[in-house]
């Protein structure tokens, strides 16, 4: 039996969305904490609309405004042992996921967390 997989390349490259490998940190999506994910696409303004833009591509998500607080983003766990993203995908809120965690921050007016430099 063959499973279809999400199509992304994962990276780490923090000028792209599509594809990037971060952590999830959020309590929706209980499984998936502390694992790392690839995110596959943008949901924009989930949170607020049912019928939103679901959004698979870098160009597409800049036009759009880019990441947003109220936006849930589309991932499938990364597979370490076998080099590869899985065939599951969740849809977490955008501010669950550590990359975008500083949005959680601006929304609600808050200086967003400093990265410590070593």
């Amino acid at each position: 039996m063959t499973f279809l997989k999400p199509d992304v390349e994962p990276h780490d490259d923090p000028s792209r969305v599509v594809g990037r490998r971060t952590t999830y940190h959020g309590d929706e999506h209980p499984y998936l904490r502390g694992y790392t994910v690839v995110v596959v696409a943008l949901l924009k303004d989930a949170l607020d609309i049912e019928d939103c833009d679901y959004l698979q591509d870098d160009d597409a998500i800049r036009a759009a405004g880019g990441v947003g607080p109220r936006d849930r983003v589309e991932v499938t766990p990364w597979l370490e042992d076998k080099g590869r993203v899985s065939f599951v995908t969740s849809d977490p809120r955008a501010t669950d996921l550590a990359c975008f965690a500083d949005l959680d921050a601006e929304a609600a007016g808050r200086e967003p967390a400093k990265e410590e430099r070593s």
